[in-house]
């Protein structure tokens, strides 16, 4: 496969700056594949697996918001957060899970607290799915 210019940045910082074959990622409109020749090209990110294929090898990692770009040049990835997979940390996951879900099973708690236990729950259940592909 054609080789294309790939960037990975964080709020963090750099996390990949090289040469790929294939990125696939989720966005808000669902997953989309990135090859090299792509059409020019801006999503935002949802929360889901990302896949770098890159020198043949297969990485896997939980990307959590922020932004993609196409361009004829270079492929950006501007995730909020991006864990490869052998880094995520299983039992923090897990942890932050089970607090998300007692505050689910709250009665008392407010509309904020849901959306916010929401998010952590789907964000945890993301990380912890990644991590299977260790």
């Amino acid at each position: 496969m054609t080789p294309f210019k790939l960037k990975i940045v964080t709020p963090d910082g750099l996390i990949f700056d090289g040469e790929a074959e294939e990125l696939i990622v989720r966005t808000t409109g669902g997953d989309v594949a990135i090859l090299a020749r792509h059409i020019n090209y801006v999503a935002p990110l949802g929360m889901g697996r990302a896949v770098v294929v890159s020198g043949g090898q297969r990485r896997t990692a939980a990307c959590i918001g922020g932004m993609l770009s196409v361009t004829q040049e270079e492929v950006t990835l501007v995730p909020t957060t991006f864990e490869w997979a052998e880094k995520i940390d299983v039992n923090r996951a897990e942890a932050s899970y089970q607090r998300a879900d007692k505050i689910l099973r709250d009665q008392n708690a407010s509309s904020t607290e849901l959306k916010l236990a929401e998010a952590r729950l789907h964000r945890a259940l993301v990380r912890k799915s990644v991590a299977s592909y260790k």
